[in-house]
C-alpha cells in the first residue's frame, strides 16, 4: 500500500483513496474524514489562562448559570466564551446533545444509568454525571442502536 500526503494552501481539501476492495481501514478513513469539522480545538479559559482544548479531550460541554463550560477528561471545568449552539456547530459528529443545556462526547461516555422513575443519567469516564432528557434520548438510542 502506498501513502501520499500533499499539503497545498491553494487547493481545496479532499481525500482520495484507491483500493482493490473496501475494508476496515477504508471505513475508518471515511469515518475520520466525515467527522472532521475543520477545527479540532476550542479556546478554553481557566484561572486567567487560555488554552486550546482539543475536542478529543472534552468530556462534555454544558451551560451553568448562563455560561458555557467544557469539562475535560480529568473532570476540570473550563470556561468557553461562546454560546452552546455556536459550539455545537464546531464539534465533530461524535458529540451528541443529551439535554437542553449539554452536549456530550460519545467517546467519553462510560455508561447510562436508568432509575425506577424512568429518568436516565449518563456517567462519563471522568466521573461526571448528567441527566439525559427524554427528547434527546431517542437520538442517543438511534446512534447506539439500543
Amino acid at each position: 500500500m502506498k501513502f501520499q500526503l500533499t499539503i497545498s494552501p491553494e487547493q481545496e481539501e479532499s481525500v482520495h483513496v484507491t483500493l482493490k476492495k473496501k475494508n476496515d481501514l477504508a471505513c475508518e478513513i471515511e469515518k475520520l474524514c466525515l467527522e472532521y469539522s475543520g477545527t479540532d480545538a476550542i479556546p478554553a479559559y481557566q484561572n486567567d489562562q487560555v488554552q486550546m482544548l482539543r475536542f478529543d479531550d472534552v468530556t462534555c460541554l454544558m451551560v451553568l448559570d448562563g455560561k458555557t463550560y467544557a469539562i475535560d477528561k480529568t473532570g476540570q471545568q473550563h470556561l468557553v466564551k461562546m454560546r452552546l449552539y455556536e459550539v455545537e456547530q464546531l464539534v465533530p459528529s461524535y458529540f451528541v446533545r443529551i439535554n437542553k443545556s449539554a452536549i456530550a462526547n460519545q467517546r467519553q461516555i462510560a455508561k447510562f444509568k436508568a432509575s425506577f422513575s424512568g429518568a436516565v443519567d449518563v456517567v462519563f469516564k471522568c466521573g461526571y454525571v448528567d441527566y439525559v432528557s427524554r427528547r434527546c434520548f431517542s437520538e442517543i438510542k438511534r446512534r447506539y442502536q439500543l
